[in-house]
């Protein structure tokens, strides 16, 4: 990619700063809509089955709409770009909360599906060129941005739900004020275009095999940032019997302890190289998925989802650093990778919903402990064979790279 010509050591730290800012907005976006979806569900009237049904349909938009932002990007660039999906998704709070019944909230979630898909991914590929070009990780810590984001909506959203406010002015009143805080986030980023006479990207990226494994490791950990983003204040409330305030804490414990894992994660990850990093945050997130369904009060539950957090906290952005350097095609596996990983994110809480139909919440949890698991058992295939500084990154610029079965050493 070409452009922004100014790549001084100030101008990417300015944009670095830019881009975490863009990651806080978008994770304010999900956790303000988190800690209503009791109030949602109960508008709409729904019961648990019918709720894992409608909130399938964010999957369906996502996996619908996120092949075409590498196309938007490649036609306004990833500034203009990141600018316009960025609005949309954050205009898009609006609309779950006004829906009266299942067939409206199933449409207005495909709406907001397709949006966090479209700027996730032009957000994430512009903080992995941000990355590439400062010559060290930062993903980690981008993605602590987004949990900060996540904690902040999840905060407010605790806060209204404990007054009883309604989640239509609530979510009004947040969107604005996010898509606000984003425009301005956005300007200071990189204004990166593709090189001219570049092909278009293709419409879908398959990953290669060699990130398949990968892909899988991150698939069970987001399938758990899911699960437990969306049905945490439901288990305290219709299993543990809470009032809504403490339902739509466990949110707010959750989306704290990923917030300071993933801010502290490159560092731990210098220190005791990703796959032991994996493999312990594995244990941790098992640990946490046993007190949630194994001890039966509110404070158990709470530490629980607070440990499930910071064990899968940096998990996601392990595997894209995995997938970059897996094969040949790194590019083609980070977006394979990406592909898998946030359409787990989508497709677990409908999947949640309908084992909690079948059976229970407690048994939708222990899926998610047994997947916990499958980190610990799984962590090794985040060890692809390292890469020489000669290796190319994303766009053929020479990104940092690390044997991950030692502590990484990134260095411009």
């Amino acid at each position: 990619m070409t452009g922004d010509s100014d790549l001084s050591p100030a101008r990417l730290r300015h944009a670095r700063i830019a881009i975490a800012g863009v990651f806080c907005a978008h994770g304010a976006v999900t956790g303000s809509f988190a800690t209503r979806i009791p109030w949602i569900q109960d508008h709409a009237q729904l019961g648990a089955g019918t709720l894992g049904l409608a909130l399938a349909f964010p999957a369906l938009g996502a996996a619908l709409a996120m092949p075409l932002a590498g196309r938007i990007n490649h036609r306004f660039g990833a500034r203009t770009a990141l600018r316009g999906l960025l609005v949309l998704w954050t205009l898009s709070l609006i609309l779950p909360s006004l829906a009266p019944n299942l067939p409206v909230l199933c449409l207005a979630l495909l709406v907001y599906g397709a949006t966090a898909g479209m700027s996730d991914v032009a957000m994430n590929a512009l903080g992995v060129e941000t990355e590439n070009r400062l010559g060290r990780s930062i993903m980690s810590s981008l993605h602590g941005m987004w949990s900060v984001g996540a904690l902040l909506g999840s905060a407010a959203g605790t806060v209204a739900a404990h007054a009883g406010t309604d989640a239509r002015l609530h979510h009004l009143v947040a969107a604005l004020v996010l898509t606000a805080v984003g425009l301005v986030a956005v300007q200071g980023v990189l204004d990166l275009r593709s090189a001219e006479g570049a092909e278009a990207p293709p419409h879908f990226a398959l990953p290669p095999k060699s990130a398949l494994l990968i892909g899988a490791i991150g698939f069970c950990a987001v399938f758990a940032e899911g699960a437990s983003l969306d049905w945490s204040a439901v288990y305290l409330r219709d299993v543990l019997h809470t009032d809504a305030g403490l339902a739509a804490a466990s949110t707010t414990a959750f989306a704290l302890t990923m917030a300071v894992a993933r801010l502290v994660g490159d560092r731990v990850v210098d220190r005791f190289g990703a796959v032991r990093t994996v493999r312990a945050g594995g244990v941790l997130a098992t640990l946490g998925g046993l007190l949630v369904v194994g001890v039966r009060n509110p404070a158990g539950a709470l530490a629980g989802f607070g440990l499930i957090g910071l064990g899968i906290a940096v998990v996601v952005p392990l595997a894209f650093a995995a997938a970059g350097r897996s094969g040949p095609a790194p590019a083609q596996a980070i977006a394979g990778v990406a592909t898998i990983t946030y359409t787990s994110g989508l497709i677990a809480p409908s999947a949640i919903g309908a084992v909690a139909d079948a059976t229970s919440l407690v048994v939708s949890f222990g899926l998610v402990t047994v997947l916990a698991f499958a980190l610990v058992v799984g962590a090794s295939v985040l060890r692809p064979k390292p890469v020489g500084r000669s290796g190319s990154g994303l766009c053929g610029k020479a990104g940092p790279v690390a044997d991950l079965d030692e502590p990484a050493d990134i260095r411009p």
